[in-house]
């Protein structure tokens, strides 16, 4: 059956097409979140409670959840580019709709307008990606895509909430609007067109999940984010009981952020040639950095260290885990794609909720221990999809194939006379 997508992919890297699509996921993380940052403001700014004004963000979640599958499908005759400029505008229409909202049901029907053009962006991108840049390069251009996330947690969130400290939050929201139409102008003129054909195949999530692998992929990859959020949404109760400095909260989120782009660069080097292997060590060290963190009582610099490593193995998992998808996925890469944005919403929901009960049950220093289990989970389901989900790339192959023995030529033995 043929691809969705026929234009062949290009024999130079297009670096700025990747910078776009890179600050186009940093827009939308930026968006994701700012909410959090600025939530005294926008409660006291539209007269409701803190926790209602948390539902901001709440909705923007539920409603990728709802919408991720059946938008995707129905959107997916429209041309990529087209898509994708149109996803841009839709994000600054709605941030400079909460920036304008009159009153808190306004502001949250905004919001649902921003999580609806998430979700859609995310089953789009990758797959965008993967036909506009030469085969062997998937991973690097997916690792500088990926790099948008990292920079929006690490920059454009703090950015944006000290934005709206300085000016109001209504401004924060409004400037992230104006940023987004220059960027869908940008989008407009640096993104490739390609060319879709008539007869292609329909996303579907039934003939994808069917698709060797993808379960696996689509599984793992969820327990991953769902341990990163149980621990990272409890991690001012943790530092504090750990008797660390009231600053050391900040700086955990910096850390983290910054080795996130540290762990991105370097599964972009390695996710075309050894993705086997490095997606099982970056596993491996996140549930050890994880159990080891208790230890860590009073002592800043292993607890930064312990931080710095979750958070590089957090940004390289993402890469990882990203071109196994895809390749499990086949020629229904994309509804596969579109099927991990759904289970990774579901993963940072139960993810709040599960570092909720362990730090009820267990109390703040075990939070990190219980963010493991989840992790050796995910490694055990990386370990036995070998074959289709997390199969050995070209240079494993090498590496694993045992080399033939030749054997020495005896020396010719001159006949005498």
């Amino acid at each position: 059956m043929p691809s969705a997508i026929s234009a062949p992919s290009p024999a130079r890297f297009p670096y700025a097409a990747m910078a776009v699509l890179a600050t186009i996921a940093f827009t939308a993380i930026t968006t994701e979140l700012l909410p959090s940052g600025l939530l005294p403001q926008i409660s006291t700014g539209l007269q409701v409670p803190e926790p209602v004004a948390g539902y901001l963000a709440a909705a923007y979640a539920a409603v990728i959840v709802v919408t991720v599958v059946p938008v995707a499908r129905l959107l997916a005759r429209i041309p990529r580019h087209a898509l994708l400029v149109g996803l841009v505008l839709t994000f600054a229409a709605s941030n400079a709709w909460v920036g304008l909202a009159p009153d808190f049901t306004s502001a949250m029907a905004a919001r649902m307008v921003g999580g609806l053009a998430h979700g859609l962006l995310w089953t789009t991108m990758a797959p965008f990606v993967t036909r506009v840049v030469p085969a062997d390069k998937v991973g690097k251009a997916l690792a500088i895509v990926f790099s948008g996330n990292s920079l929006g947690l690490a920059i454009g969130a703090p950015v944006g909430t000290a934005l709206g400290g300085f000016l109001g939050w209504r401004a924060a929201f409004l400037v992230l609007a104006g940023f987004g139409l220059v960027l869908a102008v940008l989008a407009f003129f640096l993104l490739p067109r390609v060319r879709r054909i008539s007869d292609a195949a329909r996303p579907s999530i039934r003939r994808a999940i069917a698709e060797p692998g993808v379960k696996a992929v689509a599984t793992a990859w969820p327990l991953l984010v769902l341990a990163h959020f149980a621990l990272f949404t409890y991690i001012a109760p943790f530092i504090r009981e750990a008797a660390l400095p009231d600053y050391a909260t900040s700086l955990s989120l910096t850390i983290l952020g910054a080795s996130g782009l540290l762990g991105i660069w370097v599964a972009g080097l390695t996710v075309d040639s050894r993705p086997r292997r490095s997606l099982i060590v970056t596993t491996t060290a996140i549930a050890a950095s994880m159990v080891l963190l208790p230890l860590a009582v009073g002592n800043l610099v292993l607890a930064m260290v312990l931080m710095a490593v979750w958070g590089a193995g957090l940004g390289a998992i993402g890469i990882y885990n990203q071109a196994a998808i895809l390749r499990a996925g086949g020629e229904y890469s994309e509804a596969a794609n579109g099927l991990t944005v759904l289970t990774i919403q579901l993963g940072i929901t139960v993810g709040a909720l599960y570092g909720s009960g362990a730090l009820v049950v267990g109390g703040p220093l075990l939070v990190p221990v219980a963010a493991a289990v989840p992790v050796l989970a995910a490694l055990v389901i990386t370990l036995t999809g070998k074959r289709h989900a997390y199969p050995p790339g070209p240079r494993e192959q090498i590496w694993l194939e045992p080399r033939p023995i030749q054997e020495r030529a005896e020396p010719a033995v001159e006949e005498r006379a």
